[in-house]
């Protein structure tokens, strides 16, 4: 059975990118805007998979909404997850280390 890679650090950048090193040696860096656009919550699937708005419609965003988004925290989910905590409020997607991997860039 192969082995899973893990996480060993998190951190912060000094521009809010969240960099992870993994049990490989690889490490990748993710900005939270992207990771937030791919939250896996069942909420923000179907927000993805819904038809485009009509272009003549507005969207009142509120404060936390309008302003960029950054991570504001990270909770370990089990021993294959971290649910992220995002400065827009939203909290509930849980993302896999294996969907981590997929994500963010090498460096």
């Amino acid at each position: 059975m192969p082995t899973t890679l893990q996480p060993t650090n998190l951190e912060l950048d000094d521009d809010g990118r969240l960099l992870i090193d993994w049990s490989d040696g690889t490490r990748r860096r993710y900005r939270a805007f992207e990771l937030r656009d791919r939250c896996p919550c069942a909420t923000c699937r179907e927000k993805r998979r819904a038809p485009a708005p009509s272009p003549l419609e507005l969207n009142v965003l509120s404060p936390a909404e309008a302003r960029p988004v950054a991570i504001q925290g990270m909770q370990p989910v089990g021993r294959y997850a971290y649910a992220i905590h995002f400065s827009d409020g939203h909290d509930t997607g849980i993302y896999t280390f294996e969907s981590l991997r997929e994500m963010g860039e090498a460096i």
